[in-house]
Order: structure tokens, then C-alpha cells, then sequence
């Protein structure tokens, strides 16, 4: 089986590293290909010994602009006319489109004549009128769409008239060797970061953006001082999406952020670690992980976290309900509530014995449920049932 795998950006975010976990699991009857813009996923691909192939950036916004859109489309057509020619020379049986615009590209190329395709929803795109456009085109033109969660295939469901059978939820993986607390020792770890023994370490790890809700973990750290002065808050990532296809304007949010931190006395309390390639490793030196995001598709950090048997309070609004089981592997809380998030908190701060038992329950449930074996399986169960489908 021939498959190609078609991502828009060359950007490593949670999308980009489930498909770099997914290309290093495959089994031999199945030859991938990578066609993605020059850059770090090219990179990762090419170490991995996986083929890879230059698509032109696709960075189209999905909301109308008298300038942006017709670039974008623009683009788009560039790029399926890319992949029409790649699937053709490199004998593609499938396409594999590993996000939402790249999802576009391959149902341009389906509709000039290239091989079925998968799409691969991994985001909850905004209310708007070229949103729902969007994920109808992906549908239609798509012979299976992969979404990472119930959550993000309801919300895509919603939106687009399809069978429920045409979508099949597929959870991102974590992969337990490398995420293994059993590799690390805490006391390195925090030393490595400049922590004490003794501090209280919380942790948000993901591109510095408004709905990630950064800010609010901030807010929280300043409340739990009050009784807990020794809390230290990671946070781990950067502003990592900056063009104009970004919903969010996240360089103005980052300034923001600094300027929270200088105002409520913090700056000795928060560290802004940028994005870190040892994650696992700033895992294990953390007593709890926060994702206060407004909202989570998924929460790839949610599992990974618990696979580092650290507990998570998490989002309610979201994939991490389908995660994590609250009050045994960690809390789920509605987001933007910062006093309510503080108090569950500085209560697990105060329970040593209850953050061990989460975490010994958040590992052996990241292992059981979310491994790398099971999603490579459900992606090849995907495969094999387009692949069996009479020719259109």
C-alpha cells in the first residue's frame, strides 16, 4: 500500500507530531511518502528515512479578505496540481491529509483525478459561513474523515450533513517509551530547569495563544502564592502561528502575557521556557499539569502528561473528557474560572499522597488506551476500508 501523506505547514505542533509517530510505527506492507513545505517536519521526516517531497506553503485563511482569500485559493490549486503529480509518480494507492487545509489541497487533486483521500480533522474551526464551506468541500470530496476526538467529530458533524459512518474518531497516540517517568530522574530534571526539591511545580505546555489560556494559569499562580509561595509555574511553547491564516493575533497576546506577569508580581513564579524538544524530560521535574484551554479538540499534552503518571487538571470543554476520568486521573474544570482552578489546586498541592495515586492511575490509563499500537491500528482499519470500496 502506497500511501502519501500531505501536510500545509512545516511547522511541528501535536498534529505534526502524531503524524511523525505515526510514519516511524507502520508496518512494512505500507510505503509512505511526505509531501510538506521545506522545514522541520521535512526534517523529522527525512530522519525517520521516510520519502519526502516539497509542497508549497499553504497558509490560506479561512475567513473572507479581499486580499488573502484569492492568495489562498490560489495556493490551494498550486498545490493539489502538486499533489495530482506526485500521486502519479509515486504510484499513491491513498492520500492522507493530515489537517484540515491540507485537506483541501487533496480534495482539489481528488476532483482532478487523484486517488482517494483521508482527511484527518484535528481542529474546531470558528462559526462563520467559509468555515462551514470548508469542512462541506472536505467532506464531500474526502472517502473517510479521521477526527481526533467525539468531541471535534460532533462539532464537525453539526456543521456538515454526513453519515456518521463517513467519520470515524482515531485519538491522537502518546508514545509510552519515550513519555516513561521510569527514564528520568525528578531531582535532574528540576535541576536541569534551576528548581528546588521543594518547589511546587505546575506546568502548560503548547503555542502561546489566547485559547490556551496562558493567562489564566498566571492568574491562578498568583492566587496559590498566598499559601503555597514556593509554586513555580512552566511555561513550555511559544508564539508559534503568526501569519495571516492565524485566528489569533498571538505576538500581541505574548506581550500581553509579560505585561500579566509584571503586574501581578509574578515574574519570580512564572518561567517562560519556549518551545523545548525535551519535553518528557520537563514532564517528570512537574507536580501537576494544567491545560485551562477554552477549548481542547483533543489534548495530545493531556495524554502525554498522564503517560509521565503526572495528573492533569484539564478543560471540561473538550477532548480531555474523553481522556482523563476526574477525580482519578486528574480534575476536569470549566475554563476561564481562574479562583475555582486555584483552590482545586492548591488542594492536590496539599495532598501528596493523592497527586501519586492520580498519577499511577494516569499512567497505567495513557498505556492502556492510548497507545501508539492502537492508533496506528485504527488508522490502517481506515485504509483498508476505502481501499475496499469499488473505484468511483
Amino acid at each position: 500500500m502506497n500511501v502519501l501523506y500531505v501536510n500545509h505547514t512545516s511547522r511541528i505542533s501535536g498534529g505534526e507530531r502524531s503524524l511523525l509517530d505515526l510514519l516511524g510505527a507502520l508496518p512494512d506492507d505500507v510505503s509512505p511518502a511526505v509531501a510538506c513545505p521545506s522545514g522541520a517536519l521535512a526534517d523529522a521526516v527525512g530522519a525517520l528515512g521516510v520519502p519526502w517531497r516539497r509542497l508549497p506553503a499553504i497558509d490560506a485563511s479561512l475567513r473572507l479578505h479581499p486580499l488573502h482569500t484569492p492568495r489562498g485559493l490560489a495556493a490551494l490549486g498550486a498545490g493539489a496540481v502538486v499533489i495530482r503529480r506526485l500521486a502519479d509518480r509515486l504510484g499513491a494507492d491513498l492520500l492522507h491529509a493530515n489537517s484540515i487545509r491540507a485537506g483541501l489541497v487533496t480534495a482539489i487533486a481528488v476532483r482532478c483525478g487523484a486517488p482517494p483521500a483521508i482527511a484527518h480533522v484535528r481542529d474546531c474551526l470558528p462559526p462563520g459561513a467559509v468555515s462551514s464551506a470548508t469542512l462541506r468541500v472536505l467532506s464531500g470530496a474526502s472517502s473517510a474523515v479521521l477526527a481526533n476526538s467525539e468531541y471535534t467529530r460532533g462539532a464537525v458533524e453539526r456543521r456538515v450533513r454526513t453519515q456518521r459512518a463517513h467519520m470515524r474518531v482515531v485519538h491522537s497516540p502518546v508514545d509510552v517509551s519515550r513519555f516513561d517517568p521510569g527514564r528520568y530522574e525528578r531531582a535532574a530534571a528540576r535541576a536541569q530547569l534551576g528548581i528546588g526539591p521543594d518547589a511546587f511545580v505546575l506546568a502548560v505546555v503548547g503555542q502561546l495563544t489566547p485559547w490556551k489560556g496562558q493567562d489564566d494559569a498566571v492568574r491562578i499562580v498568583a492566587r496559590l502564592r498566598r499559601a503555597h509561595p514556593a509554586v513555580r509555574l512552566l511555561l513550555v511553547g511559544a508564539a508559534t502561528f503568526a501569519d495571516r491564516a492565524t485566528r489569533h493575533d498571538n505576538e500581541s497576546y505574548v506581550r500581553r502575557l509579560h505585561e500579566l506577569i509584571d503586574e501581578l508580581d509574578v515574574r519570580r513564579e512564572v518561567l517562560l521556557l519556549g518551545e523545548r524538544a525535551d519535553v518528557p524530560a520537563v514532564l517528570r521535574a512537574v507536580d501537576v499539569l494544567l491545560v485551562p484551554s477554552w477549548e481542547e479538540p483533543f489534548g495530545r499534552v493531556v495524554v502525554e502528561g498522564m503517560a509521565m503518571g503526572v495528573p492533569v487538571v484539564a478543560t471540561s470543554v473538550g477532548g480531555p473528557a474523553e481522556i482523563l476520568r476526574p477525580g482519578r486521573d486528574g480534575l476536569l474544570l470549566e475554563p476561564r474560572q481562574p479562583a475555582p482552578w486555584a483552590a482545586a489546586i492548591g488542594a492536590l498541592l496539599d495532598d501528596p499522597q493523592r497527586r501519586s495515586e492520580m498519577g499511577s492511575s494516569a499512567r497505567r490509563r495513557a498505556s492502556d488506551c492510548f497507545s501508539l499500537g492502537a492508533h496506528v491500528d485504527a488508522v490502517l482499519a481506515a485504509y483498508r476500508a476505502v481501499l475496499a470500496r469499488p473505484s468511483r
